[in-house]
């Protein structure tokens, strides 16, 4: 609607106070970030936005975020279709004032620079736009020009610029679909990839202004009562497309977002704080056609239909085609039959026939060939004769034709006057997989049979006799391969001997000659342990990277080490545990070749530099990983497996910093039903658990008690154990932290870091829960978990040992 002058000067108004900027602290040059510890984001004063590096899932992108309580909204990516970055990148506002990502992979690329003068610093405003400014202030360049899929209050979308959906809710990539700001003033929601024309639209403003020549733009106002409207640029009139009339929510703190999301619809959503306190995100407003997703003109792909079950939007295959991708069905179908040949035009019609579909909604007819004077019977023979014609239908007396792909389908679940029958060429010679989705019956009518010529019979004779040659010669060539191979592992094992290790493993076994080439002659050690050592090695001339431990103590017990970890690991798959790739046994050489791990361990990570230590976020994801790799041995093994040596040494991090469960050295393995076992003391002094000094059957609570020293570790960023402290009372971490516990000053060991306090008090009383000197006490790992991750309320512990009080 056109709004009055009243409504005009409103608009203004709300125009002029939306530019006013509140600027953050500015950020100087020469400031850096890096994905991870404590400067991986720039935050806003009031902290509800941040810049900086978030994680999708498989590495690192640069981005914009609005924090809701825990909750992250990515509102902004920097070169979204990038690759992520690993965790060595680092983002630096360069002293000419540019912001330069650097990584090992190339040369650093600019995400944001100026040519309109010498910026000074940069700002995270608390409207979520990120700026570089001048000495003045003055904004140089904004994050609020290069939209990617949302807008905020006091954005605008100008004429001619668009926002492009993400690939996905978890993939902020660049997607199928796009809100265009157009010249003429209409808003219009197209698939990306199309023509643009009023055919492809599937949603428009309709706000067309004919025989001007006046500017428009799409403006999101951030104060109520909320207006998303359309301004022409000299204000001479603007539309309304939501207005609220009420004020529920009516505040400062009230942050609104407009996104068109990965199903092709724009939505306005409020962020604001409740009567409670609590952060609440509420959708205000989405073009009400939308609701049903099959009105989104490519929701489903290329040669498929969308329909509603349930009023869930369904995208299936048309007849004679099968899914592109059987995982993601929204990217459309291919045809799974083979193609007879055309001559002149016309088809081999015994090669197809036409399979009817009721209730068709038709899109693809922007350029359709149509044929008159024909009756409706004879249309789909019409098609079947076609070379080019792939589907057909009868509409005003006219039979009309389409060419594949076919686009824009959809199904009625009942009978509607835009609704059609359509008829789909099928092949007779199906390519269809096992997996196909679709099933036809056959036509009424079967297509006529041919008889084989007497030429053809003598031509399939030779091919089957030539086949029968060709078989039997590959199966006398195989058996003789078969046989020398037999040969040779039989010498082999007369020379290795038998480990006794074939049962349950799937190892690749590695020569000594080719672990010291893999290695360089061992030269780059990397780690050491009780009875070996470990060197960083490469395999398939580099391109893959290794860790290999090589056993040299004690040769009886680094055997009996090999022997353990070969059972232990060889036997086990899960994310969160070193995978073991294979192992070297030649005489008394005994070595065992680990996926690489190029972080390094847990313990660099925590107790290295005091002022690169990771967020209260990244503490409990690494918790979480090792709590979840312990529950995987103690509970989800065929056997259960007691690790016996937990400690931050024996915890990698891989590339993305996952933490994952290395050595088992140590390893005692129990029988299925084996729930305790009697051996002989092992692992590292300050992690052992009270029972193994009581000559008392060791169960999976040991772990559980190495465990609860670690978490404290990881939690204060200190070992347990440090005997040069001046005050008596902190030498032991863990009697340190009960009785800080117990008096309600846990800040006393976090002093000078931002903390999370509830995070703090629930990871403390589950370290303290874990480290009971009485087995039955600890909690199982199961519970572990579900602790960390807040399902399960944690209780108040008692004292963790009676001397420590």
């Amino acid at each position: 609607m056109a709004t009055t002058p009243l409504n005009i000067y409103f608009l203004l108004l709300v125009y002029f106070l939306c530019e006013t900027v509140v600027f953050a602290e500015p950020i100087p040059l020469r400031s850096s970030l890096s994905p991870l510890g404590p400067n991986s984001s720039w935050s806003s004063n009031s902290g509800r936005f941040k810049f900086g590096f978030y994680n999708p899932s498989d590495g690192f992108k640069v981005g914009i975020w609005l924090l809701d309580g825990t909750n992250k909204t990515i509102v902004w990516t920097a070169n979204r279709d990038d690759p992520p970055v690993f965790s060595n990148a680092k983002l630096v506002l360069t002293e000419r004032g540019q912001l330069s990502l650097r990584t090992d992979q190339g040369q650093p690329k600019v995400i944001a620079h100026s040519n309109k003068g010498n910026v000074s610093s940069a700002s995270m405003l608390d409207s979520g736009n990120f700026v570089l400014q001048n000495e003045s202030l003055h904004i140089l360049w904004q994050s609020f020009d290069y939209p990617t899929d949302t807008m905020l209050g006091g954005q605008k979308l100008h004429s001619g610029s668009q926002l492009v959906s993400s690939s996905s809710d978890t993939n902020q990539s660049s997607g199928r679909f796009q809100l265009s700001m157009q010249a003429d003033g209409n808003l219009v929601l197209y698939p990306r990839y199309s023509g643009r024309t009023a055919y492809d639209a599937y949603w428009a403003s309709d706000t067309t202004y004919h025989g001007t020549s006046f500017k428009y733009y799409l403006f999101l106002n951030n104060t109520d009562p909320q207006p998303l409207c359309i301004v022409n640029a000299s204000s001479s009139n603007s539309e309304i497309l939501w207005w609220r009339g009420d004020s529920s929510f009516k505040g400062n703190k009230t942050i609104y977002r407009a996104t068109i999301h990965s199903d092709g619809v724009l939505r306005l959503y409020a962020h604001f704080d409740n009567a409670d306190g609590k952060h609440q995100v509420m959708k205000l407003w989405s073009p009400p056609d939308l609701d049903n997703l099959c009105n989104v003109n490519s929701f489903c792909g290329f040669n498929s239909y969308c329909t509603v079950n349930d009023n869930q939007p369904y995208c299936n295959c048309l007849p004679g085609t099968d899914f592109t991708d059987p995982s993601d069905h929204n990217l459309g179908c291919k045809r799974n039959f083979s193609e007879a040949e055309c001559k002149g035009g016309k088809d081999n019609a015994t090669s197809y026939f036409m399979y009817p579909m009721e209730h068709m909604r038709v899109g693809d007819l922007d350029l359709p060939y149509t044929e008159e004077d024909i009756l409706e019977g004879e249309c789909p023979f019409s098609c079947l004769q076609d070379c080019f014609c792939g589907a057909a239908f009868y509409e005003n007396n006219r039979c009309k034709k389409q060419e594949l792909p076919l686009r824009y389908i959809g199904r009625e679940t009942q009978v509607s006057s835009s609704s059609y029958t359509i008829y789909f060429k099928v092949g007779n010679q199906s390519l269809r997989s096992n997996n196909a989705s679709f099933s036809i019956s056959e036509p009424d009518q079967p297509p006529p049979i041919k008889t084989t010529s007497k030429k053809a019979i003598k031509v399939i004779i030779l091919i089957v006799l030539s086949f029968v040659i060709l078989l039997c010669s590959a199966v006398a060539i195989s058996s003789r391969f078969i046989y020398k191979i037999g040969v040779l592992s039989y010498k082999r094992l007369l020379e290795t001997g038998d480990l006794g290790l074939s049962e349950g493993t799937t190892l690749r076994v590695f020569s000594y000659n080719e672990l010291k080439k893999a290695t360089h002659g061992f030269k780059q050690e990397v780690g050491k342990g009780s009875f070996g050592s470990v060197y960083r090695g490469t395999l398939h001339k580099g391109r893959k990277l290794i860790a290999v431990k090589r056993l040299h103590r004690f040769i009886e017990e680094g055997e009996r080490e090999f022997q353990a970890e070969m059972r232990a690991i060889g036997k086990t798959h899960h994310k969160n545990l070193v995978r073991l790739l294979g192992y070297c046994a030649e005489g008394s050489k005994r070595l065992l070749v680990y996926e690489y791990m190029s972080n390094g361990s847990l313990e660099k990570l925590i107790f290295g530099d005091s002022t690169v230590r990771p967020d209260w976020d990244e503490r409990r994801r690494i918790a979480l990983d090792i709590a979840r790799g312990l529950l995987y041995l103690h509970e989800q093994c065929k056997a259960p497996i007691i690790h016996c040596d937990i400690k931050p040494q024996n915890i990698l991090m891989d590339e993305f910093f996952r933490a994952k469960i290395s050595d088992f050295g140590l390893a005692k393995l129990l029988m299925p039903d084996q729930t305790r076992t009697f051996t002989q003391v092992r692992g590292t002094r300050g992690y052992l658990a009270p029972e193994w000094n009581k000559n008392t059957p060791i169960t999976v609570k040991a772990d559980v008690y190495s465990y609860g020293i670690m978490l404290l570790e990881i939690v204060f960023c200190r070992k347990s154990l440090v005997v040069n402290m001046l005050n008596p009372e902190q030498i032991v971490l863990s009697n340190w932290v009960y009785k800080c516990f117990a008096r309600r000053e846990l800040n006393k060991l976090v002093a000078g870091e931002e903390v999370d306090n509830s995070l703090l008090e629930n990871m403390v009383k589950v370290g303290l829960w874990c480290i009971q000197d009485e087995p039955f006490l600890r909690p199982s790992m199961k519970s572990v978990v579900l602790m960390l991750e807040g399902v399960t309320e944690v209780a108040v512990p008692p004292c963790p040992s009676p001397d420590s009080t």
